[in-house]
């Protein structure tokens, strides 16, 4: 992982925007993991990828948290 964001407590669209400032840091082909407890953030993060271009590589459930992993574009 080359780069991880606590977006735990915040609700949409933070965890989004977070995940955006981060990826516009990074070159192509990093891998971005957010951690979010917004259950929201699981189609939010399906949308941003499909919009963005950015690949979703995983999308997983730990208990009450939500781990999403991009891979920059």
């Amino acid at each position: 992982m080359d780069k991880e964001i606590d977006a735990r407590g915040l609700n949409c669209p933070l965890p989004i925007l977070k995940a955006k400032k981060a990826l516009a840091d990074m070159t192509s082909g990093q891998l971005l993991r957010v951690l979010a407890t917004d259950s929201g953030s699981l189609r939010d993060f399906q949308a941003f990828s499909r919009q963005t271009g950015h690949e979703l590589v995983e999308q997983k459930t730990v208990g009450e948290e939500y781990v999403h992993v991009l891979r920059r574009r």
